[in-house]
């Protein structure tokens, strides 16, 4: 759902782009090989939901690897993605706190989040991903998949895709990894992995636990109460994560995937102050929330005809639930989510030559998904104290991709949805990318159309400040872009540029109910309008060194004409590696850019909310490594290096400068 806002006036560019075109000159003098340690293979399965060359993709698909994220030393996956072209991310408070995540300025439930081939986005609350308690573990690979793909996905995809895959078990003898790391802020995490394989089978069995105590995540305001003291908000997870895979002869494999994670989280809340400030804000209190989140997947994989016909069946199910108590240890609110999906997908390739040479792939997919929510509060009012329903729906995908002379392809793709609640809709993408060989240039283009169906709870789902609506239809959209990608200096100097265009359409938005004294959803009439553009850059000056830089400008705006809130208009970001040390040593120097934003503030009395400016920042990090064998490493981290004051969300707190420290070992 949509918070409003005016337009902000005039807003501050970034000047990351202007550090990473000087590398990049530098880069032109130098002879040295590209680092291919930090390179991505070029394959992508995000794109076009079959695997293929990046020739083939006209979508714009941003990749990490995960040697990439563990020289930055991420922890915490939505860490990277504010790195990546086109995403905005928003933490409400410390670490463990809400985090959400918009691609090309859409919602943040209109962002469909894939793990391991699992469909994350919670049925029990706002059916987004919240990316808290998603760490960094065993990570391998992030694709960012930008602009409407609900021709491939369905729901959720409206503004984007992100694909996370974790690492798979190599053959070769048993592997053990394992590392412990404390620092700032009373933190500590330990992870552990064993994995194996061989021709016929492989495995990755790996556990997760961390802890930190946290700070306040209500902000203090001087102004109104100076001598206040918070107290802190701790936080601790354990996740456990189990990948098998068995392959009974070379045409058939069957995959397993479980991830299951345990936190709870001290949490403050929000409502009228009682240090006399004018606007509800984030409160000091001793409210707490438990989760207990689980996802699973099966799958089997047949590949036929030489490999030209494959077929991919899977079932996937996950269940979040949440429960949220106060001080006194009564539960307030809580919910219980589950999603169940069947889903078969099956791809044909063949070529032709008569005529016109040309490649061909021919894609089928048919899908149907349960999502059910079982809800609680404590504050029933006008409803019922708990709830629960479900909505069904199913889908089936057809997509024809042709290839000519290895330089264009063109990509068409069409999906219709028949749901249990709503009218039956068909959206559809198309896609084309050519290469001139000579200067190895791709210019791109994509258009398509997306869905986003109104969530079970805002349907049916009820709160103490929220009141759900059972006449909310889907929001709609349609996109599009085109850019180019180009190297330069034997593939040394990569430079990508997208420009891209937006249309949301019955936009859900929150509005103030005063007779029921709490917000409701309603769909806007009109059109949510977001332009933009998307630039990157990736520079390896010398074998040891690479540079990648993002720009983000973002224009978007509600059917009213007031600008998108927790949507910065500009947002940017550099990454220097270096490896020394005859690769014994790394060290990285990251920066990011977060520009002014616009927030909600709501009156402490009536609640009427009016708009709020919030301030632009930098965050400096720096983090470094030593192998002291080959077996052994030691490593260390500051973050917000310069202590940086700054918001995220309006009247929640952020960290300062943390030092954090480690050892990792593998045998």
């Amino acid at each position: 759902m949509s918070n409003l806002l005016s337009r902000p006036r005039r807003a501050h560019a970034a000047a990351v782009l202007a550090v990473s075109s000087v590398l990049a000159a530098s880069a032109a003098a130098q002879q040295a090989p590209a680092d291919d340690s930090t390179a991505l293979e070029e394959i992508s399965v995000t794109a076009n939901r079959v695997e293929g060359p990046a020739a083939a993709i006209g979508s714009a698909v941003s990749s990490i690897s995960g040697e990439e994220l563990k020289r930055r030393q991420i922890r915490v996956v939505s860490d990277v993605l504010r790195e990546l072209p086109g995403v905005a991310v928003n933490r409400t408070g410390p670490l463990g706190a809400l985090t959400q995540v918009r691609i090309r300025g859409s919602e943040g439930n209109q962002t469909l989040v894939i793990v391991d081939g699992i469909r994350m986005n919670d049925p029990g609350t706002s059916a987004e991903f919240d990316f808290a308690n998603l760490l960094n573990l065993e990570v391998e690979r992030v694709d960012v998949l930008r602009g409407p793909q609900s021709a491939l996905y369905g729901s959720d995809a409206v503004g984007g895709v992100i694909n996370i895959t974790t690492r798979k078990g190599e053959p070769g003898p048993t592997r053990f990894r394992a590392n412990i790391e404390g620092g700032s802020f009373g933190a500590l995490t330990g992870t552990a992995s064993v994995s194996g394989g061989t021709q016929a089978y492989d495995y990755l069995i790996a556990g997760q636990g961390y802890r930190t105590s946290g700070i306040s995540t209500a902000k203090r305001f001087d102004a109104f109460a100076p001598t206040s003291s918070l107290d802190r908000d701790g936080y601790q997870s354990g996740t456990g994560l189990a990948k098998v895979s068995v392959r009974p002869n070379e045409l058939l494999e069957f995959t397993g995937v479980a991830r299951y994670t345990d936190f709870k989280a001290d949490r403050d809340g929000f409502g009228a102050a009682s240090d006399g400030s004018p606007f509800a804000a984030s409160v000091d209190t001793r409210d707490t929330e438990k989760g207990k989140q689980f996802y699973g997947r099966a799958q089997m994989t047949a590949t036929l005809l030489d490999g030209a016909w494959g077929h991919v069946a899977g079932l996937s199910y996950t269940n979040s639930d949440r429960r949220s108590f106060d001080g006194d240890g009564a539960k307030t609110f809580a919910t219980v989510g589950e999603m169940t999906r069947f889903d078969y997908q099956t791809n044909y390739r063949f070529a032709t030559e008569a005529g016109l040479p040309a490649s061909h792939v021919v894609t089928f997919g048919a899908d149907h998904t349960r999502d059910a929510v079982d809800s609680f509060t404590q504050f029933p009012s006008q409803r019922a104290p708990t709830v629960k329903q479900h909505i069904d729906n199913a889908g089936l995908v057809g997509q024809y991709q042709l290839g000519l002379f290895d330089s264009l392809f063109v990509t068409g793709s069409i999906r219709h949805d028949f749901n249990d609640r709503f009218e039956d809709d068909t959206t559809s993408r198309l896609a084309s990318a050519y290469t001139f060989q000579r200067s190895k240039t791709k210019i791109r283009a994509s258009y398509g159309t997306g869905l986003k169906n109104p969530t079970t709870f805002e349907l049916f789902g009820f709160a103490d400040n929220f009141v759900s609506n059972e006449n909310l239809t889907p929001e709609r959209a349609q996109g599009w872009d085109v850019g180019f990608d180009q190297p330069f200096w034997n593939d040394r100097v990569v430079l990508d540029a997208t420009y891209f265009q937006q249309r949301v359409k019955d936009l859900i938005s929150s509005e103030f109910v005063p007779a029921k004294g709490a917000g409701q959803p309603v769909n806007l009439a009109g059109k949510s309008k977001i332009d933009g553009v998307e630039l990157g850059l990736t520079v390896r000056p010398f074998a040891d060194v690479s540079v990648r830089a993002a720009y983000t400008f973002t224009d978007g705006e509600d059917p009213n004409g007031d600008t998108l809130v927790r949507r910065p208009r500009h947002i940017g970001s550099v990454n220097v590696n270096y490896v020394f040390l005859d690769g014994r040593a790394n060290a990285n120097l990251g920066v990011v850019y977060n520009g002014r934003q616009k927030d909600n503030r709501f009156d402490a009395e009536t609640f009427e909310r009016a708009p709020v400016s919030l301030k632009a920042y930098t965050l400096v990090n720096m983090a470094a490594s030593y192998k002291v064998t080959e077996n052994a490493e030691v490593y260390g981290r500051i973050e917000n290096l310069f202590d940086k004051q700054y918001e995220e969300v309006f009247t929640y707190n952020t960290p300062g400068r943390a030092a954090y420290g480690g050892v990792k070992v593998s045998f």
